[in-house]
């Protein structure tokens, strides 16, 4: 068999493949695929009717319901998201070695302010909060806790906080204010001057090392007072004591503010926490009360916080404000100065 022979046998073999053909204007062309014309074809399927016969719906449908449930959840939990979380700095079952602090940076304005009054060395390295146990001996917490007491037996505020400032004399009584040692003037003794001195020089002194500035540099300033609080409804703006505040707004001589507790939490009161208020990372950081723990701040926004509200028994505490502003320093208590301060 030829060559010729051969190839004609191949391609008249009926086991040969051959591509089958149409016929166009009287050309025969190979056939191709036909197209498909499944549902889903975009160009030949119309899209079907969203009915409720039970037709499902196509892909923009669907994806526009799971971009419009998305969109639902986060609007929900937007509006309905729970408050800042808490968590504790210091509790009141536990007692602190030493300090445990937390650094924040100082609002550019605070740093200002101290700076104008030429005061550099009370400018401080950080700016934050910290608390302490042991600073301050039970004996001495106990001894200022009668003074508040006896102080705050002569009067009191029909709501549920009041006050007594040794410094000024101002007694909470109703709705006003009366002057302590005006109507009381031998109520304190000078061994009680003495321990609130002792007590606050060891204050000053601590900040001042915590917040690298120089002792002298840093002044005793009003208002500074004992506070009791209780579960009693409020009856005027000085009673509310739990909104959140920032101290260098409602005390402008502030710079640095210290909180000495005279009774605990669980024991003597319940609620009374002190939160300080981070906004900033959406976690608070509370305080729980405790005989002789020391808290203390820089004064400024980077501090916000507030009191819960008294819910049983009774919570005393000390409040001691500090400034780096000469003028606004206040005589030592017990002095000839201070005496004559408050008997005028």
């Amino acid at each position: 068999m030829t060559v010729r022979q051969r190839e004609s046998a191949k391609t008249s073999s009926p086991n040969s493949k051959e591509k089958p053909t149409s016929k166009e204007n009287g050309n025969e062309k190979p056939a191709g695929p036909k197209p498909f014309r499944g549902r889903f074809n975009p160009k030949l399927q119309k899209r079907p009717e969203r009915t409720g016969d039970g037709t499902w719906l196509d892909h923009q449908a669907w994806t526009k319901i799971v971009i419009a449930g998305m969109i639902g959840i986060i609007v929900y939990f937007t509006i309905h998201r729970p408050a800042n979380h808490e968590t504790p700095l210091a509790k009141q079952s536990e007692f602190l070695n030493g300090k445990r602090s937390q650094n924040t940076v100082c609002p550019p304005a605070y740093k200002v302010e101290i700076q104008n009054l030429g005061n550099e060395k009370c400018i401080p390295k950080r700016c934050g909060r910290a608390v302490n146990d042991g600073l301050i001996s039970d004996k001495d917490a106990h001894a200022l806790l009668k003074i508040a007491k006896t102080g705050l037996s002569k009067g009191g505020s029909d709501g549920g906080a009041s006050i007594v400032d040794l410094h000024s004399g101002a007694l909470s009584r109703g709705p006003h204010f009366v002057n302590l040692y005006k109507k009381y003037p031998d109520i304190y003794k000078p061994n009680d001057f003495a321990v609130y001195k002792r007590v606050k020089d060891q204050v000053k002194l601590y900040i001042a090392e915590h917040f690298e500035i120089e002792p002298e540099s840093l002044y005793f300033t009003h208002p500074t007072f004992f506070s009791r609080l209780e579960n009693k409804p409020a009856q005027n703006v000085h009673d509310e004591y739990w909104h959140v505040h920032v101290d260098k707004e409602t005390y402008q001589t502030f710079h640095y503010t210290s909180l000495l507790y005279l009774t605990d939490m669980g024991e003597d009161f319940k609620g009374g926490e002190f939160v300080f208020v981070d906004a900033s990372d959406k976690l608070n950081r509370t305080i729980e009360p405790k005989l002789g723990r020391l808290s203390f701040f820089t004064s400024g926004i980077e501090n916000k916080h507030h009191v819960k509200p008294i819910t049983e028994g009774v919570r005393y505490a000390l409040t001691m404000g500090f400034t780096c502003d000469k003028s606004k320093a206040i005589p030592e208590i017990g002095s000839e100065e201070h005496r004559q301060i408050i008997m005028k």
